[in-house]
């Protein structure tokens, strides 16, 4: 058989991340081992049952066993607008603001390819969702990180990136609720963000994958709530996260029309549109009762709070997440992220993601996921318990 050597361009691409953190915790699991895997950003409930549902309903339908428009069906991008009407207050325009993606994922890598050249430059936060690199590699652009700092509580300080690298910058990404930190934005920095990008002509793009998940009561801001968001950029948002339909790949991107336009055109070439039956769930989704993602709020709260709570009375240092499904710890002094990930996994059987995965400023922290029951997370807790180094703390 003949072998192909893979492009230079496929040889630069980033190593996945989260391949080779789901490989190691299988390894173990494979040997027996009961690991409890709070590692990983895979929702654990399911989708909703009337979502199912209208799946159902809708795969019997024979108009859906043909080709989809290109663009997606109108009557979805009506339910995005009203969705974020009824949610948020903003007006979209569902016939020039609105591209329907294969998924948050796929869009956020998309955008480079979209609206950079070879050796533009784009800002990325630091920590930070790893795909994020994918788009700006596959365009050969060059990255700047802004790091995130609980000083400044995870959110880029602006006055701290030179003026020259602003006036480079073309892209600049941005993810609240943040992914891996768990920190919420404020009115105040959004309105920062959109001063800025106008003042650069730099295209915002906020990852707004976990905007359903905020805690205490308070919701999380959409950026595009921002009186001049839509001039200076768009949000891309996801039904993975807040209708548990992670494996049903199906979000959207909203905003800047010429932005809206871009990727519209790519996935011209690239795809035929989502299946039909699962645009008429996600229509079901948005539109329908949102009773379902206050439970799902309610539930993530619940872990989070006996998380911390747990994690507290063994003398860890713990900051409660404000938002998202994440919570992000402090490693124990004389750990790497990486060493006290691996110290986790062989001694307790726990998984954690290290911190070093997500960028530099990573280091020294792990991610948490609140995806799985109570009581694995209070298992988890007492195995921690009896670990050394947190037997010394109390």
């Amino acid at each position: 058989m003949n072998v192909y050597d893979k492009s230079k361009l496929l040889n630069q691409l980033p190593d996945q991340f989260f391949a080779s953190l789901v490989l190691k915790v299988n390894q173990y699991m494979e040997k027996g081992y009961d690991v409890i895997n709070l590692g990983q950003g895979n929702p654990d409930q399911p989708t909703p049952l009337h979502i199912v549902k209208s799946l159902q309903k809708a795969v019997e339908n024979p108009s859906h066993h043909k080709y989809s428009p290109f663009r997606g069906y109108t009557h979805l991008k009506k339910a995005v607008a009203e969705f974020y009407l009824r949610e948020y207050e903003v007006e979209i325009n569902p016939n020039t603001e609105v591209a329907i993606l294969f998924g948050g994922k796929a869009g956020l890598v998309e955008i480079p390819i979209c609206l950079l050249n070879p050796g533009d430059t784009i800002l990325l936060p630091d920590p930070g969702y790893p795909d994020y690199l994918s788009g700006a590699t596959l365009v050969q652009a060059e990255t700047i990180m802004m790091p995130l700092m609980e000083e400044n509580n995870f959110l880029p300080d602006y006055s701290k990136i030179h003026q020259e690298e602003l006036e480079k910058a073309k892209l600049m990404y941005l993810n609240y609720p943040n992914n891996p930190t768990g920190a919420v934005a404020t009115n105040e920095f959004f309105k920062e963000s959109v001063k800025l990008a106008d003042k650069y002509q730099i295209c915002v793009v906020h990852d707004f994958a976990y905007g359903a998940i905020g805690f205490d009561g308070k919701k999380p801001l959409s950026f595009l709530q921002s009186k001049g968001a839509k001039d200076v950029g768009i949000e891309i948002y996801t039904l993975s996260k807040t209708f548990n339909m992670a494996g049903w790949r199906v979000g959207f991107a909203i905003g800047n029309e010429s932005v809206i336009s871009a990727i519209n055109l790519y996935q011209d070439h690239m795809y035929v549109s989502l299946f039909g039956a699962i645009q008429e769930a996600a229509v079901t989704a948005l539109t329908e009762s949102q009773e379902c993602v206050q439970e799902m709020n309610l539930l993530y709260q619940q872990r989070r709070d006996v998380l911390v709570k747990g994690l507290k009375e063994l003398g860890w240092e713990v900051t409660a997440p404000e938002g998202s499904f994440f919570a992000w710890l402090k490693v124990p002094k004389g750990f790497t992220s990486q060493q006290f990930s691996d110290y986790l996994l062989e001694e307790a059987h726990i998984a954690m993601a290290p911190g070093s995965g997500f960028g530099q400023y990573g280091e020294g922290y792990v991610r948490v996921g609140l995806l799985t029951s109570i009581e694995r997370i209070q298992e988890a807790i007492d195995r921690i318990s009896r670990l050394p180094i947190f037997s010394e703390l109390r």
